[in-house]
């Protein structure tokens, strides 16, 4: 087999839909109800990066194909996954086509076609559109209709793995009718269209109250006509992760809980009524802390957070960043949230295997000696109040996340080992449907970043990091020409790595592309453009009467809901 063509053969070994229950009629089972305490914002994934947000429209916007449970490609309105063997990619590898399934159709009755999947890409690469998944479309110069069926993308150079376009929860295909007048700076203003997507998946959006419930519909075209066997959804949003894990494990009030980020006593003691169960999966999820490299003041209003503000006084010094690093516990701090749901991590991408760094393990052990020796030689000196000093400048953050009690006994820690190096922490927290909302007039956004320091949590659709290791290149920094959109929240942005990335992206071997993900890694990782702690599983709860639940770390939660049934 041609060098060039091995990473295709490899993905294309993996390709297989998991198998589901067959159901007698569709809607039998009444409605399912979520719960999710981050409340989504929007139906638009295309202008939030919040998972929320990509969860809750995964039940209605759907690609071409997107990741199983193990992380394997899977065909959706696709026939089938191209590759070279099929015909689907070229030679060349600089393009592909897919065909769509035959007699797809729209909520509305409409037929999907080609010309949709040409809109979306033209959606997202719309100038001033802000999408928020422009990573997905990078080094696409062209989406053709060859005809009704038939889609043909082109890229700027050779493309070994061209899995991304309209692959994942994160880059759907959207009802060109629907968006038509929503282009570029528009994008935001399309109520009806970004709250009621007409969708191809197994429900349709009957109401969506912001921040509040969302309720569903089987959709009456849905490709099979035995599923959804749930007639309806009721997705509530808000309250907090105990809350909702208790709605579920303790009172049995919901069926399914999303994002369980409770402590593992609390958990356990929860499960204690046996009506419901905690599912887990490990994928590619970490926590981190963001620290911003430009200033932050508010008095520079519109510049706050942005190139124009300036470096950051105190986190432009490399020796600052390393050292609130290794003031970190991260055994303790998987010890008091995370149980065995969390390890400690010093990488953003701490799998597959393959893409695993094994170079970074110092960050594994705290060090508050030695942090501490780093300041002093590094001029930051101790002042009277406990605060180091140096030039006027005190180091001393505003470090916010969203409202969780994780986090928050998260915060507390950090908090008191940065005291012990002469750091001080101003602690906030936000509402999660604020935070991860991607509202650009909200000043309390995780795009926006104004703060010093923030934390959450972050992943990608699938096994192969190459877009989401796009995201840290210098074009995907949220700023207000963009409308606060964009992949790289921290702000991180060295030419040395783009033009790693652009080597990721054209290169095919399996291994190669392993070193020089690994590469990417460990210069983020150097650089400190962020800090990761907790290499985390997917935890939610689910009911014991449901049954076909297959909880994604790779794609959406919600991804195989049109197989969900109630145990007879």
């Amino acid at each position: 087999m041609k060098k060039g063509k091995l990473l295709l053969a490899a993905s294309a070994a993996l390709m297989a839909a998991a198998a589901t229950p067959a159901f007698a009629e569709r809607g039998t089972d009444g409605d399912l109800k979520i719960i999710f305490w981050q409340a989504p914002t929007t139906m638009n994934p295309y202008l939030s990066g919040g998972t929320k947000e990509v969860y809750a429209a995964s039940v209605v916007l759907e690609p071409l194909a997107r990741y199983d449970e193990n992380g394997d490609l899977t065909p959706y309105l696709a026939a089938e996954i191209p590759t070279v063997e099929n015909g689907g990619v070229a030679e060349d590898l600089t393009s592909m086509t897919w065909k769509l399934k035959d007699g797809l159709k729209w909520s509305d009755g409409s037929p999907v076609t080609a010309a949709d999947a040409v809109f979306t890409w033209k959606y997202c690469t719309a100038p001033d559109g802000g999408c928020a998944q422009g990573a997905y479309y990078e080094g696409v110069t062209n989406v053709e209709a060859l005809d009704d069926q038939t889609i043909k993308i082109s890229f700027d150079k050779p493309k070994p793995y061209p899995y991304s376009a309209f692959v994942g929860a994160q880059s759907p295909i959207i009802q060109a009718k629907q968006f038509a007048d929503c282009m570029g700076a528009k994008a935001p203003e399309c109520t009806d269209a970004n709250f009621n997507p007409i969708g191809t998946g197994p429900f349709k959006v009957a109401e969506f109250k912001p921040g509040d419930v969302i309720s569903y519909v089987a959709n009456e075209n849905y490709r099979d006509p035995a599923k959804p066997a749930f007639a309806s959804i009721t997705l509530k949003g808000g309250g907090d992760a105990a809350s909702a894990a208790r709605s579920v494990l303790e009172t049995g009030e919901f069926d399914y809980a999303w994002n369980t980020q409770v402590e593992p006593e609390v958990l356990a003691s929860m499960m204690s009524s046996g009506k419901g169960k905690l599912e887990t999966a490990f994928g590619n999820l970490v926590e981190r802390l963001d620290l911003n490299p430009y200033a932050v003041d508010s008095s520079l209003g519109d510049k706050r957070s942005t190139k124009e503000a300036g470096p950051h006084p105190s986190l432009s010094d490399p020796a600052v960043k390393k050292a609130l690093s290794m003031a970190i516990d991260r055994e303790v701090l998987v010890g008091a949230g995370y149980g065995e749901a969390g390890q400690p991590t010093c990488n953003i991408v701490p799998a597959p295997a393959i893409y695993a760094s094994p170079n970074n393990q110092d960050c594994l052990k705290q060090d508050i000696e030695g942090a501490n020796k780093l300041l002093d030689e590094a001029g930051w000196k101790m002042g009277s109040d406990g605060i180091r000093e140096k030039d006027g400048v005190k180091l001393s953050y505003l470090y916010q996340t969203s409202t969780n009690s994780v986090r928050q006994a998260t915060q507390a820690l950090i908090k008191d080992w940065w005291s012990q190096i002469g750091v001080a922490a101003e602690l906030r927290n936000v509402s999660a449907n604020v935070f991860f909302g991607g509202d650009p007039a909200s000043p309390d956004t995780f795009q926006k970043f104004y703060a010093d320091v923030q934390e959450y949590a972050n992943q990608f659709d699938g096994a192969d990091p190459e877009k989401y290791l796009a995201g840290w290149m210098c074009d995907k920094i949220p700023n207000p020409s963009n409308g606060w959109q964009g992949e790289n929240i921290v702000r991180y942005c060295n030419p040395e790595y783009d033009a790693l990335i652009q080597e990721l992206g054209k290169t095919a071997e399996l291994e190669k592309r392993a070193e020089i993900a690994i590469k990417a890694n460990d210069m983020l990782t150097d650089d400190f453009a962020q800090i990761p702690i907790i290499y985390r599983g997917s935890l939610s709860a689910s009911s014991t009467s449901l049954e076909g639940v297959k909880i994604n770390a790779w794609d959406s939660e919600l991804w195989n809901v049109a197989d969900w049934s109630r145990k007879k």
